[in-house]
């Protein structure tokens, strides 16, 4: 009898545990990490006549992109699941971190590869992946193909 009550209490630890890990990370599904606040400055990318808005989050990498806006550069497929935009030079990683709630719609630059990359489907974080904004509607981005990219400020 002693030990059920012993693995109960072991058990109902675990779970207690568990919860104050789990819990604050479900609370934050679909929300933006705390080092990434959105702004209200917005940027346009057009495309093969199409048009797609997004909102910015305020960190060093994104004021960094908006220092080269506009610019006028290719936009391709990649990976099924992304269209990425080579930029004419690195942007600054400082104040960069990781992030765990990826979604459709993610605005990122991949410094690895000095890139934008505009997500339409599920991805996961991998290192070197900075979070520089949101798109409104990243429909646009089902179009396949390469195009030449315009991106300035709203």
């Amino acid at each position: 009898m002693v030990h059920n009550v012993r693995s109960i209490s072991r058990r109902s630890i675990l779970a207690a545990g568990l919860g104050t890990v789990i819990m604050p990370a479900m609370a934050q599904d679909g929300n933006d990490p705390p080092n990434e606040e959105p702004t209200e400055m917005q940027i346009r990318m057009t495309f093969h006549g199409q048009a797609l808005t997004g909102t910015l989050y305020d960190n060093a990498s994104t004021r960094d992109l908006l220092a080269l806006l506009p610019l006028d550069i290719e936009i391709d497929d990649y990976a099924n699941n992304e269209k990425i935009a080579y930029l004419p030079r690195n942007l600054t990683l400082e104040g960069s971190a990781s992030f765990s709630n990826e979604r459709p719609g993610d605005i990122c630059y991949f410094a690895p590869w000095g890139n934008l990359a505009l997500f339409f489907a599920g991805y996961r974080y991998s290192s070197g992946l900075v979070r520089l904004g949101r798109l409104d509607d990243f429909a646009p981005l089902l179009t396949r193909g390469k195009f030449p990219l315009r991106i300035a400020c709203l």
